[in-house]
């Protein structure tokens, strides 16, 4: 059960990751406008995150063993940006609090993602 919950949100969660970040950075239906100060490297790598998101669910789906890993990359890209948006914020660039409780929430959801699809393989 618990390996048909992850699948299910994990491709949810990727899906609307890749739409949105792809919608930003694409400017499709206007949601770029109200996105606001959105940081560009943020959303780069959510849509990079997105797609990996997408082939690890595929991976779960397959019962592949290296599905974990790619949350793992997932999880390093976040880490990275996170100490990115720290310089960024830091030198005066512009953001909205918003993309730090997003950036956060998903670093962890992330993390989250990995652990469990750990323990679904050592079952």
């Amino acid at each position: 059960m618990t390996k048909k919950i992850l699948l299910f949100v994990l491709t949810i969660f990727g899906l609307v990751t890749v739409f949105m970040s792809s919608s930003v950075l694409f400017d499709w239906f206007g949601i770029r406008e109200k996105e606001g100060n959105y940081v560009p490297f943020v959303v780069i790598a959510n849509f990079i995150c997105g797609f990996l998101y997408l082939i690890a669910a595929f991976g779960i789906f397959k019962d592949k063993k290296w599905s974990p890993y790619l949350l793992i990359l997932a999880f390093i890209i976040l880490i990275i940006t996170f100490i990115a948006l720290y310089f960024h914020i830091s030198s005066g660039g512009i953001y909205e609090t918003k993309t730090v409780k997003a950036l956060a929430f998903r670093t962890v959801l992330t993390l989250i993602f990995t652990i469990t699809n750990f323990k679904i393989f050592k079952k």
